[in-house]
């Protein structure tokens, strides 16, 4: 069957079965997994989770894909195929619950995708996911960075690097234009505050160009003079930027600015 990736979706699908071993090594797949796959397509991955793991929930927006996928995995009845949007799906109310999410994620999803599941109460352990190289390269990034910004912070106090291996565009039907990498995390102790912590690093990133200071404020986080105020509690000069700032350091921010 002739499949068309869909340019609006952002597909690229994972053609080269050589790249297989690699995932499964950084994912850490064990027979009792269950897998939480996003973006299947024409479910080469799909097949190769279903061979090692319990149970592989397998989540489609594009419904023209329907009778291929269902033909690619053959008798597997440890496959659950569900069609929409992944970011309306809880990993929370799956049942069993995934711990592990592998996939070549869509472009355009995998960003939101991987914060949100980080930040959601949910039984997930372990991410594997194929992204574009810069996106891998922003979820770890240093700070000072370029390549630094809200999400490095969000990822890094949620999780620690545990694999990263840099992907050919000849293995993606068709070749994308750009690089990707697979990038394996696993989840630790998150801070209790961080639904607050979050919403302080999404305003302080909000206008790079700015001052965290005078960032928080026109995001309607916190007024000038209280940023300021707990900026020199935590040890940093008013007039810092955001991305000077280590990931630990917003956690101190947040309490200083709920302790005012």
């Amino acid at each position: 069957m002739n499949v068309v990736p869909r340019k609006s979706l952002g597909q690229h699908f994972l053609a080269d079965e050589n790249l297989l071993g690699v995932i499964g090594r950084l994912a850490e797949l064990d027979a009792p997994d269950v897998v939480l796959e996003v973006g299947p397509g024409l479910g080469v991955l799909t097949r190769y989770l279903a061979d090692r793991v319990a149970l592989v929930y397998a989540v489609e927006l594009d419904r023209g894909l329907a009778d291929h996928l269902t033909g690619a995995l053959g008798d597997r009845d440890n496959v659950l195929l569900r069609y929409g949007d992944a970011l309306d799906v809880d990993p929370a109310l799956l049942e069993p619950p995934p711990n592990k999410l592998v996939a070549n994620l869509p472009y355009n999803v995998a960003t939101p995708l991987v914060a949100e599941t980080l930040a959601g109460p949910n039984a997930l352990e372990l991410w594997c996911v194929m992204v574009q190289r810069e996106v891998a390269d922003r979820f770890f990034a240093a700070p000072s960075t370029k390549a630094y910004g809200s999400v490095s912070v969000l990822v890094q106090l949620t999780a620690r690097r545990t694999g990263f291996h840099p992907v050919s565009r000849t293995v993606f039907r068709p070749p994308p234009n750009v690089d990707s990498a697979l990038v394996a995390f696993r989840r630790v102790d998150a801070p209790g505050n961080l639904a607050d912590v979050r919403r302080v690093v999404e305003g302080a990133f909000s206008h790079r160009r700015k001052t965290l200071a005078n960032a928080l404020e026109l995001a309607g986080v916190a007024a000038r003079g209280r940023s300021v105020a707990a900026l020199t509690t935590i040890g940093r000069p008013g007039d810092v930027r955001a991305e000077a700032l280590v990931p630990a350091e917003f956690v101190a921010l947040t309490q200083a600015l709920a302790d005012r």
